[in-house]
């Protein structure tokens, strides 16, 4: 093999390897110039990793091949080869031995020809690839479209909120189950729920409550959204999709299958496993609906709500869903979830009065109320709601999550990370600090928790006039992972009705608590501009979404 072809091999196949990449980069339309130093570094890598020939000696002096008199006919050839390999490279076209080897790229190093003397080649620097920019596109906007609640207060929107609005409390002695030994024996439990025309009766024996009420609940919005036989039959379902979480999950179902196994393994119900998981609720439902969208469930402590619901939206937003059905559902209400919070430490044990046991920001508040139940919200992309004619009941304008990252159960001191959360929920949905004029706040009724809140929104709004503050928790108790949806939801129905529901059993504030910007013993009447309505959770997650009227 002469000195021409064995130059050739190597060095074809390396540059043609380089410059047909050149030409890749090229060709794609999104294509990102890498920073000047990562090319510099490249091309001495690419140059140092060259097949060393045994040639003449010679030097690369600004990308032109310089070698030594010896050898000067073979070196001419190897030259001239050189040249020709340089040019077709640089054309971006394959030098002959591509061709010839039948598309093949071979990797073959021939033997030296002179040894102790090695060729550097150095290529001169391509040009910048130019990057086109995307084009600007519109966001797609989120609306809701439909409600559905199973809540002490009631299993109808409207309801439901007609009792927010009186002053109702649902927190009462629980008759569940006989609770004597607890030092706790309230919460804010479901009395009754008929599922019927919403579930179908053999599964209603078998699953726990709280897909039950997830189920109901997420039926129900469809049905308050208009989503008819006849609507569902039009939907695209593979655009169509479920993400309803839990905090707790199939406690009882989970609780059932433990006594039964210390009869015998044959006595547990079959599907303790799957009716015990948090995501078979949304899996369910979508069986039932046919839907093949994003489906799965979050599970973030009280805060699984709202974390729900902003990822529903950002499927709709990113082109990945049209409708989303989106929330909590939770029924933990059992002696083993009682006598897990009651060994937490958390909970109020004002037993002999129990309407007015849930007590945010007053200063007799000895610890939250449990509750039960689930909210779900049908949230639909603006012009798919439109083009069927749904009646849009708000719209979701955005929100954020952050991680205090300091304490499984307290907040971390200056509510920083809510303070965040907030911060960032007002730069997602696009609106500024004054343009929020109330806010639901997750005011549980424990100590610590309701004033750091409480300092977190005075920092953040302390300065906007005519800011109303509210705790639905004050009449529901905390309904833990369906919380937030159920906030949500009382948050809307202020958007549509133009009344705030009144905080109750607010009677002595803590020191430092400006009650002028807390919703009184009363209903008030407000314009609701901008709802932020908020849910933390055990773990130190925080999240904030943002409601609007819909224009």
């Amino acid at each position: 093999m002469t000195g021409s072809a064995s130059l050739s091999s190597p060095l074809c196949t390396w540059l043609f390897t380089a410059c047909m990449s050149v030409t890749c980069a090229k060709e794609s339309a999104h294509a990102l110039s890498p920073p000047s130093y990562n090319s510099s570094r490249r091309r001495k890598a690419k140059a140092a990793a060259l097949p060393m020939k045994c040639c003449s000696s010679s030097s690369s002096i600004g990308g032109t091949v310089h070698s030594s008199p010896s050898n000067d006919n073979s070196n001419n050839k190897s030259m001239l080869s050189f040249k020709g390999l340089m040019s077709s490279c640089l054309a971006d076209e394959p030098c002959s031995r591509y061709y010839s080897s039948g598309g093949l790229l071979r990797r073959r190093i021939s033997p030296p020809a002179t040894s102790g003397q090695a060729m550097a080649v150095a290529v001169q620097p391509t040009k910048e690839v130019e990057t086109k920019k995307k084009p600007l596109t519109r966001q797609r906007r989120v609306v809701v479209t439909g409600m559905g609640v199973v809540s002490p207060l009631g299993h109808d929107p409207g309801v439901f909120y007609n009792n927010l609005l009186q002053g109702v409390s649902g927190v009462t002695r629980i008759e569940a189950f006989d609770c004597a030994q607890f030092p706790t024996r309230i919460a804010g439990e479901i009395k009754s729920l008929s599922t019927d025309g919403w579930v179908a009766p053999k599964l209603s024996k078998r699953m726990d409550k709280f897909m039950l009420y997830m189920l109901t609940a997420g039926k129900k919005a469809l049905a308050d959204g208009g989503i008819t036989e006849d609507v569902m039959g039009e939907l695209n379902k593979t655009k169509c999709g479920v993400l309803i979480g839990s905090a707790m999950g199939g406690m009882k179902v989970f609780n059932d299958a433990i006594e039964a196994l210390r009869i015998s393994y044959k006595k547990m119900n079959p599907f303790c496993v799957p009716f015990a998981t948090t995501n078979m609720g949304s899996a369910m439902l979508a069986m039932d609906l046919g839907w093949m969208g994003p489906n799965y469930s979050i599970s973030t402590a009280c805060a699984t709500s709202n974390f729900c619901i902003l990822n529903a939206a950002n499927h709709i937003i990113r082109g990945e869903a049209d409708v989303m059905l989106c929330g909590g559902s939770d029924a933990a209400i059992i002696p083993i979830g009682l006598g897990g919070f009651v060994a937490c430490r958390a909970l109020s044990q004002r037993n002999d009065d129990p309407t007015r046991a849930s007590r945010p920001w007053d200063t007799n508040r000895d610890g939250f109320v449990m509750g039960e139940g689930a909210g779900v919200l049908l949230l639909e992309e603006l012009e798919h709601a439109k083009k069927r004619g749904a009646n849009i009941y708000a719209e979701f304008l955005g929100g954020s999550f952050t991680c205090d990252a300091y304490h499984m159960t307290e907040p971390r001191p200056g509510g920083v990370g809510v303070i965040l959360c907030i911060e960032k929920a007002l730069s997602q949905s696009g609106i500024s600090k004054e343009d929020v004029n109330y806010i639901n706040a997750h005011a549980t009724s424990t100590p610590a928790g309701d004033l750091k809140e409480y300092q977190a929104l005075m920092h953040c709004f302390g300065q906007n006039s005519g800011l109303r503050v509210n705790a639905t928790k004050s009449m529901t108790g905390h309904l833990l992972g369906a919380a937030g949806a159920v906030e949500a939801i009382a948050a809307i129905q202020a958007i549509r009705t133009g009344w705030v529901h009144p905080n109750i059993n607010l009677e002595n504030s803590d020191q430092g608590v400006d009650t002028s910007v807390l919703v009184g013993p009363k209903k008030e009447r407000l314009d609701v501009k901008a709802a932020l309505s908020n849910s933390f959770g055990f773990g130190g997650h925080n999240s904030s979404i943002i409601f609007a009227p819909f224009k």
